[in-house]
């Protein structure tokens, strides 16, 4: 049983995969047919919407699975005015507490996303406390405008956001500038596993994962958590046994140092 239970976690990944090349070659094929050869400089924008396409598709999985975890409760502990950083196709939006929020910043870089987040809004009492933002949390020259600034932010929520960042380590470090003195930084998250044969299939999957899936399974996420500022209670930070998967979680809810 345990070798089957492996096996079938081995394995796990490749569904994922073939099914996002699939949208990826789709993707190509329809701008090539738009924009003839101009479409091969524009690789990126084809992979932005490939990956929205996949991530709406599965939205409904993914809500699901979440449903089983911690995930809810993590999201119903942010209030005040809170960053939601890459909120994707808006999987978090029906699970705020609304009496608690203030004010959510979506923070996300892929356009493709914003017509997803804004049919969920319209579903739920967030539609005026809920703005968009096609940025990164990098981008601080844009973050500004928005009235984001230095020990501004009473939480930020980071749903599986790290493994898909270009640097999470420089985009940790603006998590902890952005927040207030004991704002909470509320993450779940997947890295490295503590199971060496599961990080060998780790490391198997992880260039066709990262290409086609968007995310890393091969970070030291905890590392740049707790890298990139101080925390008062960096202990209460959960990582649930799961030696056989490939995207072993961490989880909790981090306060700032005051």
């Amino acid at each position: 049983m345990v070798q089957k239970g492996r096996l079938a976690s081995f394995f796990r990944p490749w569904g994922l995969i073939w099914f996002s090349i699939c949208l990826h070659w789709e993707a190509f094929i329809e701008a090539v047919r738009r924009d003839g050869l101009a479409a091969l400089v524009r690789l990126r924008q084809i992979r932005d919407a490939a990956l929205a396409k996949l991530l709406s598709i599965t939205s409904g999985n993914f809500i699901a699975y979440e449903d089983t975890t911690i995930v809810p409760s993590l999201v119903q502990a942010a209030g005040g005015v809170i960053l939601e950083l890459g909120p994707g196709p808006g999987n978090q939006i029906h699970r705020y507490n609304t009496s608690l929020v203030n004010y959510v910043y979506g923070v996300e870089p892929n356009c493709h996303f914003k017509d997803d987040i804004n049919d969920k809004l319209e579903k739920h009492s967030l539609r005026d406390r809920y703005k968009i933002i096609v940025s990164g949390i990098e981008d601080s020259d844009v973050l500004r405008e928005e009235g984001i600034t230095e020990g501004s932010l009473d939480a930020v929520l980071c749903i599986q956001v790290l493994c898909a960042v270009k640097d999470p380590k420089t985009v940790m470090k603006e998590v902890w500038k952005l927040l207030k003195p004991g704002g909470k930084f509320i993450f779940w998250e997947h890295g490295w596993s503590r199971n060496h044969l599961t990080t060998v299939a780790q490391a198997f999957w992880n260039p066709a994962w990262s290409t086609f899936v968007g995310c890393h399974m091969t970070r030291n996420v905890l590392a740049d958590i707790l890298n990139s500022g101080e925390w008062e209670n960096p202990d209460d930070i959960e990582e649930p046994e799961d030696p056989f998967s490939c995207l072993p979680r961490i989880q909790g809810v981090l306060v700032k140092k005051a």
